[in-house]
């Protein structure tokens, strides 16, 4: 196999011997893959910016025995304030780990990607609530592995009215009268019952363009994080 083009960022790496690296590399085409990023460490060396955990990045790779080998590559977006506060590089953290554990290589992770790029940015660039950024980045990631939540019906009865409820045990909205007999379902808010539907639905370019008051972030919160884990059977925060 010749050289490879891709674009792709950096969901994490360790250090290998005295100079070189070895990253995982989520990219659109190849789905993540494991680079040895020989003398990245170098102080002068050109590998070494474009190779940083979280960078977004154009990466010339060739495939070795064992793992692709990075030949060259240039940063397109480092994320220079995720390492300037703690608290974004944290949330963005997370997200990379979340990625790094429902991805595989030779997938066509286009739409993880973006999603990814998506989410990074504005935990990077914005000023907006952290925690509303990582339920809305949960519940959009599981749409797009196979785990939409119905959204547009209750997954017992089927009506199209009435939803109060959110059921785990049936991965959606159900009505009120037939949450009664589902111990997993959580009531939650009219509110809160449209920024899922605008999750699941929106434009990705614009799925982190609405707001909630605490008591909405704290719903979304929590049907994001226990959805989460119950489709992937780990725990997350």
């Amino acid at each position: 196999m010749g050289i490879i083009k891709t674009k792709g960022i950096i969901l994490s790496g360790h250090n290998m011997g005295d100079y070189d690296k070895m990253v995982t590399i989520l990219t659109p085409d190849l789905g993540k893959i494991g680079c040895a990023a020989r003398g990245a460490r170098r102080p002068k060396s050109t590998l070494m910016s474009a190779t940083q955990f979280l960078c977004f990045g154009d990466f010339l790779i060739y495939k070795g025995a064992s793992s692709y080998n990075i030949n060259s590559c240039e940063p397109i977006e480092i994320f220079y304030n995720l390492r300037l506060d703690i608290d974004k590089l944290t949330y963005a953290s997370r997200v990379a780990k979340i990625v790094n554990d429902v991805t595989d290589e030779n997938q066509n992770t286009y739409r993880i990607l973006q999603l990814t790029l998506n989410t990074i940015y504005i935990i990077s660039e914005s000023e907006k609530d952290l925690e509303l950024i990582l339920s809305i980045f949960k519940i959009r990631l599981l749409s797009l592995l196979g785990f939409r939540p119905i959204i547009d019906k209750c997954t017992n009865c089927s009506t199209k009215e009435n939803f109060r409820y959110f059921s785990f045990k049936d991965n959606g909205f159900k009505c009120e009268l037939c949450s009664k007999q589902d111990k997993s379902a959580i009531k939650i808010s009219d509110t809160t019952i449209k920024a899922i539907k605008y999750i699941v639905m929106s434009e990705p370019k614009k799925v982190y363009s609405f707001e909630l008051s605490e008591e909405n972030k704290k719903e979304l919160k929590l049907i994001s994080k226990i959805y989460l884990n119950e489709c992937l059977d780990k725990e997350y925060e």
